[in-house]
């Protein structure tokens, strides 16, 4: 990232029209990630194929062996309730990519994790924040709608949007590959799924993807899926924060970099290059020069 496009991102987050779009990574030195859950389970249950790391393809089986869609979403809530909780009240460097978003002034979050620590930090952060489920199947349409109410989410009181579920609902959970699948049809079929805020932050503002990975279904469902298929014309820089490649490829690292610069930028993405907690710092430094 140039100084211009730090310039601009700053810009947008004082006006309130950056939405940051949070993935699993951004949980990482606190929970475990999904493909050391995907492994572990594999091992459990004799997994037959080679793609033992990949969360969605275990998961699918799972629910096929056991012939129940939600086994293997009970699971994984069960897995994740092992862990330690995180306190947002102490020192925790795992905890300063959430808390540094936390401290802006922004009324969305979309967030494709199951855990309730975004809610957490925007609390610890002095705010009032409340938490929205996307009803991407029928059988989650009797729970009571946040926006059917006269809310409006703001600064003061944001909205965490849960695009793929929240551990409150069991089924609202997606997870299997099926889930996907579904998911992706039912809401590319009926925008009307999604709230026409939600809508507004993904076709209006800034996304920042944190806590994704080029190869990671979530993002590849969400943005060939969901954002490319709305209408963007009013959204200006978007950006990722990817870890430079050493571990996902074979050969050159810059290469593999070089690469990812391209597919981002077909998709009008910047990418910023270092962890979630790197950003996160750089993020707070200039916005508190800013200010």
């Amino acid at each position: 990232m140039t100084e211009q496009d730090w310039e601009v991102l700053l810009s947008r987050i004082r006006d309130g029209k950056c939405t940051p779009f949070l993935g699993a990574g951004v949980d990482y030195g606190i929970l475990p990630m999904g493909g050391q859950i995907a492994q572990e389970w594999a091992a459990e249950a004799g997994f037959p194929l080679r793609s033992s790391d990949d969360l969605a393809s275990v998961a699918q089986f799972l629910a096929i062996k056991y012939k129940d869609a939600n086994y293997p979403k009970d699971k994984i809530l069960r897995r994740l309730r092992q862990e330690v909780q995180p306190d947002f009240s102490q020192q925790n460097r795992s905890l300063d990519c959430i808390g540094a978003l936390a401290e802006l002034p922004l009324p969305v979050y979309l967030t494709t994790n199951y855990d309730d620590f975004m809610v957490k930090a925007l609390v610890q952060a002095g705010k009032q924040p409340r938490a929205e489920i996307c009803r991407w199947h029928s059988g989650l349409r009797s729970i009571p709608e946040l926006f059917r109410s006269s809310y409006q989410p703001t600064t003061a009181n944001p909205v965490v949007f849960y695009l793929h579920g929240s551990a409150q609902y069991t089924n609202s959970l997606v997870l299997t590959e099926d889930d996907y699948l579904d998911f992706l049809v039912n809401v590319s079929r009926n925008q009307k799924i999604l709230p026409p805020r939600i809508q507004e932050a993904l076709t209006t503002t800034s996304l920042l993807f944190i806590g994704y990975r080029l190869k990671d279904i979530d993002f590849r469902v969400l943005y060939r899926g969901l954002v490319q298929s709305m209408d963007g014309s009013q959204r200006s820089l978007s950006i990722t924060v990817q870890v430079r490649p050493p571990d996902d490829c074979v050969g050159d690292p810059d290469n593999a970099e070089r690469f990812m610069n391209d597919y981002f930028g077909k998709l009008n993405v910047f990418v910023y290059w270092g962890s979630a907690g790197q950003f996160a710092q750089e993020l707070r430094d200039r916005w508190k020069a800013l200010r």
